[in-house]
């Protein structure tokens, strides 16, 4: 059951609009509502809200001014590429589009104070004004007394606003070496399984019962939980899922009550669902064409990874080839291999004690990245210019864990990688380019 807020100040209508559209975040918004008081009177200068990644942090923020009509501008520092720009928008929100238009082309802090204090005396604040700064931990990488400005800012224009950070991170994290202002401090703790159970369990579907679909927010919970807690992700992956879940109903062969049979059904998919959370690699259309797919391949494809099917882009298949070959060939066949007069060399001429045992029994080997580079050259079929889009994909390799870097991250001038894919894998995704790579595998010659 929704509980009740109850502040002076405010409409009770208002305020039980707000309570209802914040489900398991009311404890949160009663004692913010506690910090900014009343709206006519003057609040605290700067309130530093934080916690994890969707625990509904910009929600509350965004619920609370809209419903209470409170005056604010909203400034997220990730858009906010410049100080101008941030200076223009909360101008704009509070003074109209005239008001940006008189700042100079590169403006100070002390420029937006002064024309901050003009507008102010021409249209005084009625009521408290604030400032909504999403991802406030990027203020920390901007010019040191722009974020001890903030925190003073009711002083520096002589208004009633007040400055709400939202961040990530901790205070503690966060206050400048050089000292300033020191915020009030909300946090929002990560939402409960019952809590992600409730709010989860309200996005019900139409065709279909409350207790039904409830179910199934519960089955997904019991498989994800452990490994993601994030409510936006958990939303996108019961949407993902659901219809899924929904086939043997479709088909008449279980009943809404049959959970243990409809569980039986979706175990499987949701497991392979697991390898791919937060990676958002495709869309949800795409996912469902993907489980028809294999469906239809199940044959052809048993036993490979999710990630076979996740379309790279076409010279990220090369690379990843080319890391595969040089993972898995001694780099003396490197001639052998990749240039067209080297000789005829028969295996048992080069061949070492220490080589007698199968490269792909012993794992893959560490290579550097001109090795990486000259091998991808050599296989692409196309001429292909060393641009930043090459090394790029690379670290996008890397980040899907398809390739791993053993080198240390200070070590700029000669990084090295593994190939992390098995044989299989590698050999769905050269059948894709049409590159026969087992032709150039050392261990099958």
């Amino acid at each position: 059951m929704t509980a009740l807020l109850q502040h002076p100040g405010y409409d009770e209508e208002r305020l039980k609009g707000v309570a209802e559209k914040l489900p398991c975040r009311e404890v949160q918004a009663e004692m913010l509502l506690s910090l900014m008081g009343q709206p006519h009177q003057y609040s605290y200068p700067s309130i530093l809200i934080y916690g994890h990644r969707a625990s509904g942090k910009s929600h509350v923020m965004h619920v609370l001014m809209k419903e209470l009509e409170l005056p604010h501008a909203t400034v997220s520092c990730v858009e906010c590429v410049s100080i101008a720009l941030l200076f223009e928008q909360v101008l704009l929100s509070f003074f109209g589009c005239d008001a940006p238009s008189l700042l100079p082309r590169s403006p100070s802090l002390s420029d937006f104070v002064r024309v901050y204090r003009q507008q102010c005396s021409q249209s005084p604040a009625k009521q408290t004004r604030y400032i909504v700064m999403e991802k406030a931990e990027l203020l920390r990488d901007t010019d040191a007394s722009l974020l001890s400005a903030l925190l003073r800012l009711q002083e520096l224009v002589g208004d009633n606003v007040t400055v709400i950070l939202l961040s990530e991170i901790a205070w503690d994290k966060f206050r400048p070496n050089t000292g300033c202002f020191e915020p009030l401090l909300l946090h929002f703790p990560d939402y409960s399984k019952s809590e992600l159970q409730q709010i989860l369990s309200q996005n019900v579907h139409s065709s279909y019962s409350a207790g039904f679909y409830s179910a199934y927010i519960n089955i997904l919970l019991g498989v994800f939980y452990s490994v993601c807690r994030d409510l936006r992700e958990l939303r996108h992956l019961a949407a993902l899922n659901f219809s899924k879940f929904c086939e043997p109903l479709a088909e008449g062969k279980v009943k809404e009550t049959d959970t243990h049979k409809l569980w039986k059904h979706i175990e499987p998919h949701l497991k392979k669902a697991m390898q791919t959370v937060y990676l958002r690699e495709v869309s949800s259309l795409q996912w469902e064409q993907m489980q028809q797919m294999e469906e239809e391949e199940a044959g052809a494809l048993r036993g490979l990874s999710a990630h076979t099917h996740v379309e790279l882009p076409y010279y990220s298949k090369f690379l990843l080839i080319a890391a595969y070959l040089a993972s898995y060939n001694p780099a003396r066949t490197d001639k052998r291999f990749f240039l067209k007069h080297h000789g005829k060399i028969r295996k048992t001429n080069f061949l070492k004690k220490n080589e007698k045992t199968s490269n792909h029994l012993l794992g893959p080997k560490p290579f550097p990245l001109d090795r990486l580079l000259a091998i991808f050259y050599s296989v692409v079929d196309s001429r292909v210019a060393p641009t930043a889009s090459i090394f790029s994909q690379i670290s996008s390799l890397v980040t899907l864990q398809l390739l791993a870097q053993v080198s240390h991250d200070d070590q700029l001038d000669a990084p090295k990688y593994k190939c992390a894919v098995s044989l299989d894998f590698i050999c769905a995704i050269s059948r894709t380019v049409n590159f026969d790579i087992v032709k150039y595998l050392y261990d099958f010659l």
